[in-house]
């Protein structure tokens, strides 16, 4: 696996449910802008203006193991492996301040396609960018 990067995710009211706590879906979305902030948004961009590429969530497992309030300013973990040519291995884990485990993990397999939905190999120059962790 990679080394860790760390992204902050502030829990506003809209992200909970009746009780406070943060309704589940939500936690794809932290894990998607901690994923873009890994590998660069501004690269993303290019590679999909200039080359037709891009990446889709193939698969995603995601346990839960507490739960995440309203106010809360979490630290998204996350490390990323390559799996062949075609596809990535995310994982990610929400940290709550103060804890000793994470309160969410996710285990998030993406692939590489271009604008027709069709497989493609990851990029050389993504490729080099995960390379050098």
């Amino acid at each position: 696996m990679s080394k860790i990067y760390h992204h902050p995710v502030q829990i506003y009211y809209e992200d909970t449910d009746h009780s406070g706590v943060v309704y589940h879906p939500n936690f794809l979305k932290y894990f998607e802008r901690a994923r873009e902030h890994v590998i660069d948004s501004e690269k993303l961009a290019r590679l999909w203006d200039e080359e037709g590429l891009g990446f889709a969530v193939y698969k995603a497992n995601m346990t839960f193991q507490d739960g995440v309030e309203f106010a809360e300013i979490c630290d998204i973990r996350t490390s990323y492996q390559l799996d062949g040519k075609y596809k990535t291995l995310w994982r990610q884990e929400v940290w709550r301040p103060g804890a000793t485990r994470p309160a969410v993990i996710g285990d998030i397999e993406m692939v590489c396609l271009d604008k027709e939905k069709r497989l493609q190999p990851v990029p050389e120059e993504i490729l080099q960018s995960m390379m050098a962790d």
